[in-house]
């Protein structure tokens, strides 16, 4: 598979994920080598100086071969924007090309598929003059990367590579359906650091499954790559899906490299289940992302856990779809405010069911939403719909503002709860938009796969403010707990930021809420009704 990026250096990856992606499956199913075309030359207003380029092609016995796919992508100088896929039969093609400076990358795959693929990567060919060029598979060294355990079953790979020159990236990639490729550098060699080169394979073991990706800085691509890490030389990565009020199903649990394109693994989860994933520290952060099971003609719900740290012998755990759900902000820096004022228009963008560890849902499941905007205690409209999603047009002046997101959740009405939401604030059209002043409480008792606690016990729940009040400070805090699904509410003490309280006896219910005003005045009343339920 062949790709090239964007000038300046910035490689198109983080928006071809999902493509990839799709293209690793496919190529698993079809047990076969896959290439996407380089980018199509563009015309010129004035044509530029042209060479000659010949490619000759030759197998592991040294005989020309038609079995190739070859690829030229212009990195800088006067053939930058130019490409091409030249190919003839008798192993030797012909092609013009503007002068510049290239990428040039060939698969050589023999009639007997057991024998592998050859990918050989010339990241500097300089094309000032009629050139020829030989691109031999008997200098190919093999990709010899595995495992610690022995009998993990090989999935896929991928191996990409990126040349820099004059300011532009180009790049090339190969995803593998078998573990028999060989590699080789052709040509001489780039600028020192001008090539950025990475492989990485996936393999599925019976104590865990493998992502194991290794990067290189040089001045050349790989020739062979040799990997057998230790055991102890990797982090594992646990993904923790599961199964409150009794549900059931598979789930789908895919992890990849954060840096650069991938292909990434994608593994079945049985409910409520934990997957293992042993992975190489050196690739740096990792990415997870999670997909619920699902009711035919229904969207899975998906969630994603971003820049995962990790370190060799260490482990990473997350969970998904657990409680305790609720309201949550994204933390990081930069990230879009959940509200906005932009002159009369008052919009809320918060996602109203986040899971009990804070990821967020792609299609939470809600049985109904109600959105409602108060002015100086007159009410300007209400929404439904989304859960904590709306807009509203408001007046220009500075007033006192209620606003007020509500969700119900659970499938039964013994499990069914309420998210509600309501913040208060003064607010005024400004000279540009301006973040609202929102705040959350999150909850996070320790809960098995079930969604329950144990009954009858003293726990202490960690308990998290996010958003304005975390940056500005905290005025005032209480929290009180509801035994009987908010009818009745009792103030517990929050001590080093944990809430201490006794749970209720066998099959009870445990509502949580959180009156909160920060150092400006901005205040927030979070009530979560049946938040989990004790066993």
């Amino acid at each position: 598979m062949n790709d090239s990026s964007t000038p300046g250096g910035t490689p198109r990856g983080a928006t071809r994920r999902t493509a990839l992606r799709t293209l690793a499956v496919a190529a698993v199913l079809a047990s076969t080598t896959l290439s996407v075309p380089p980018p199509t030359a563009t015309a010129s207003a004035a044509a530029p100086e042209t060479y000659t380029l010949t490619i000759r092609h030759l197998d592991r016995t040294g005989a020309a071969t038609g079995d190739y796919r070859t690829n030229v992508t212009g990195i800088s100088g006067p053939g930058a924007d130019a490409s091409a896929s030249p190919h003839d039969e008798s192993g030797t093609v012909t092609v013009r090309l503007p002068k510049g400076r290239y990428l040039l990358d060939s698969t050589l795959t023999g009639a007997d598929e057991a024998t592998g693929t050859d990918w050989i990567v010339q990241p500097r060919l300089d094309l000032d003059h009629d050139t020829t060029v030989t691109v031999d598979a008997r200098t190919t060294e093999p990709v010899d990367v595995r495992p610690p355990e022995s009998g993990a079953r090989y999935l896929h790979s991928m191996a990409f590579v990126e040349a820099t020159h004059a300011g532009t990236t180009r790049s090339a990639n190969i995803i593998m359906a078998s573990d028999a490729l060989r590699v080789a550098h052709l040509g001489p060699a780039a600028e020192s650091g001008s090539v950025k080169e990475w492989i990485d394979t996936y393999w599925s073991g019976a104590r865990a499954d493998y992502a194991l990706g290794y990067t290189f800085t040089s001045a050349r691509a790989l020739t062979g790559l040799v990997r057998h890490p230790a055991a102890t030389s990797l982090a594992t990565v646990k993904v923790r899906g599961a199964a409150p009020q009794g549900a059931t199903g598979t789930a789908f649990v895919d992890i990849q490299p954060s840096a650069g394109p991938t292909v990434g693994l994608v593994q079945p989860l049985p409910l409520p289940g934990t997957a293992t994933f042993l992975v190489t520290p050196e690739r740096g952060l990792w990415d997870v992302g999670y997909a619920g099971p699902a009711a035919p003609e229904t969207p899975p719900n998906r969630y994603a856990a971003n820049g995962i740290a990790v370190r060799a012998g260490g482990t990473a755990t997350r969970t998904f779809d657990n409680a305790v759900f609720g309201p949550a902000l994204d933390t990081a820096p930069g990230a879009r405010p959940a509200g906005v004022r932009d002159g009369d228009r008052l919009a809320l963008d918060i996602p109203l069911l986040a899971d009990g560890e804070g990821h967020v849902p792609s299609a939470p499941r809600f049985h109904d939403a109600t959105t409602t905007l108060h002015r100086d205690g007159t009410l300007i409209g209400t929404q439904q719909g989304d859960p904590g999603r709306a807009t509203f047009t408001t007046t220009p002046g500075r007033a006192s503002y209620r606003l007020t997101a509500t969700a119900t959740r659970g499938e039964s009405a013994a499990t069914r709860g309420r998210v509600t939401a309501a913040w208060t604030f003064t607010s005024a059209a400004a000279s540009r938009p301006a973040a609202l002043p929102l705040s959350t409480v999150r909850f996070a008792p320790a809960l098995d796969l079930d969604g329950t606690a144990p009954a009858g016990t003293m726990v202490r729940v960690p308990v998290t403010v996010q958003g304005a009040a975390a940056e500005t400070g905290v005025r005032a805090l209480t929290v009180s707990l509801s035994t009987d699904n908010g009818t009745t509410w009792t103030r517990v003490p929050v001590v080093n930021g944990q809430a201490g309280f006794r749970t209720p006896g066998p099959g009870g219910s445990v509502s949580l809420r959180a009156e909160l005003t920060d150092t400006q005045g901005n205040a927030l009343t979070q009530t979560l009704t049946n938040a989990y339920r004790t066993r």
